[in-house]
């Protein structure tokens, strides 16, 4: 007797990650043509990183190892990771950042669907706390050929004015604070002017708009694919949208396009990769729109008054925090039953 056709087979951990993995491929594929092939050396580290950390606690804890390293779980975080770091970051930076999010934010809190952050995002801000310079160090589109960043991830000369070109965020909160003072020839220029400068493009940056693309392209084919839901990539580009939007409303001068901040940065990254991870983000339907929201809300915050120029790591980390609250008031009663 067939099964009804609406009647689904459960997804394994392994194909969902597969999938998550060929999602990035787009916005990589843009990453690499505009900024080098440095960044699949990254990939390639963090990669090893993983499995080795993940193959060790596996064999501390006495778990089956060959079943949980083929699930590719610690590969997306190791992708993830590599992509939000600089491209040309120290090779030991990747791997220690990539070993911090497996063996003591995941492992060690039992493995995978028991870790309460996000591995990735966690092992981010532990580095640009740690080594705020070093994961400051962005080229600029051309910059560099793949040999000079291959000698750089692997201990180069760094000469910082040579190698580092602002990202949009960076360029952006730099002209501002320039345009404050009455002594730069900056002063009182409206943000659309400080905008006219190398480190931006269309809409985001030199490149990055193209990056933001291609993930938004993988995002939609995983909701076409209902590897995620709608809710947090739309609740979160929305509020991002109408919070940057009433500020450029209101100080166009001050702040920029909600559209520049939908293109620049990890908007679209965290959007529909980071953000949307089932482990340590709210599962209900009401309370991935509201978790969305918080970190859209967290994220402009960091990066109009912050001391980042990028908030989607940070404000990951704190709405994790509150996803167990978030899940269980936006929880449906149970049939037959009052709420609470």
């Amino acid at each position: 007797m067939l099964n009804s056709p609406f009647i689904r087979k459960p997804a394994s951990v392994q194909s969902v990650m597969l999938q998550v993995l060929l999602a990035l491929v787009p916005g990589i594929a843009a990453y690499v043509w505009f900024f080098g092939a440095g960044i699949l050396v990254n990939l390639a580290l963090a990669t090893a990183a993983a499995l080795a950390g993940e193959a060790a606690l596996l064999t501390v804890r006495g778990r089956p190892r060959a079943l949980f390293l083929t699930d590719l779980s610690a590969v997306v975080t190791a992708w993830l990771i590599a992509l939000t770091f600089p491209p040309i970051v120290p090779w030991w930076i990747t791997v220690l950042a990539t070993l911090l999010a497996i063996v003591v934010v995941k492992q060690l809190y039992g493995g995978l669907g028991q870790n309460p952050f996000n591995p990735a995002m966690a092992a981010f801000c532990l580095m640009i706390v740690a080594y705020p310079a070093l994961m400051s160090q962005w080229p600029a589109p051309g910059q560099l050929d793949f040999t000079t960043q291959l000698d750089l991830i692997f201990g180069g000369a760094r000469a910082a004015d040579a190698i580092t070109g602002a990202t949009p965020l960076d360029a952006l909160r730099t002209a501002l604070k320039s345009a404050a003072n009455p002594d730069s020839p900056l002063y009182n220029l409206p943000a659309s002017q400080l905008m006219d400068g190398p480190a931006f493009g269309t809409l985001g940056g030199q490149g990055s708009e193209w990056v933001a693309l291609g993930y938004l392209l993988g995002g939609l084919w995983l909701i076409q694919r209902r590897i995620i839901t709608w809710h947090i990539p739309f609740a979160f580009c929305a509020a991002l949208f109408a919070v940057a939007g009433l500020l450029w409303a209101v100080k166009p001068a001050g702040f920029a396009s909600p559209l520049f901040h939908l293109a620049s940065g990890g908007s679209m990254l965290g959007a529909f990769f980071i953000l949307t991870d089932p482990v340590s983000g709210a599962t209900t339907p009401r309370g991935k729109l509201l978790f969305a929201a918080g970190a859209a809300c967290l994220t402009y915050i960091i990066r109009a008054f912050g001391a980042y120029p990028d908030g989607i790591a940070f404000a990951t980390l704190l709405m994790n925090i509150l996803v167990p609250l978030i899940d269980m008031k936006t929880q449906s009663p149970v049939f037959g039953h009052k709420k609470d």
